[in-house]
């Protein structure tokens, strides 16, 4: 039976990226993305959610991201879901999940409103930029 590993997220940068190397030359970049979300309580209030997510990219696409991305930046990102485990100093194991980006998108324009966007619609990028 086929399987599927797949998300994709449009939300804010959580801070400026870190970029590092492989031992074998190889360009990582992470950084941490917040996704927001308005609960409406039975009071009539509304409670506000943010999940956050640990975001790596690989080769061209982490330099690219290390260049042009910074705190607060608003970003579409489309990967897979990768768990990491290790053993921590106390001796227990531990476990996260991150985000494999497979592709980052840049929502924000330098000097510029942000895009419209309609996840109604497909996403169309053209030579790097997103095309409403």
């Amino acid at each position: 039976m086929a399987s599927l590993n797949k998300i994709l997220l449009i939300g804010n940068v959580g801070g400026d990226p870190e970029m590092r190397f492989t031992p074998s030359g190889v360009p990582v970049t992470t950084f941490s993305l917040a996704t927001n979300r308005n609960i409406s309580l039975p009071d009539g209030s509304v409670k506000k959610e943010t999940e956050w997510f640990r975001i790596t990219a690989w080769r061209k696409q982490a330099e690219t991201c290390n260049q042009f991305l910074t705190k607060g930046k608003l970003v579409y990102v489309e990967g897979s879901l990768r768990t990491n485990t290790w053993d921590g100093k106390d001796g227990q194991k531990h476990t996260s999940l991150e985000v494999n980006a497979d592709r980052v998108l840049f929502i924000d324009r330098q000097g510029a409103a942000p895009l419209p966007l309609s996840l109604s619609k497909p996403l169309i990028v053209y030579k790097g930029v997103l095309i409403d």
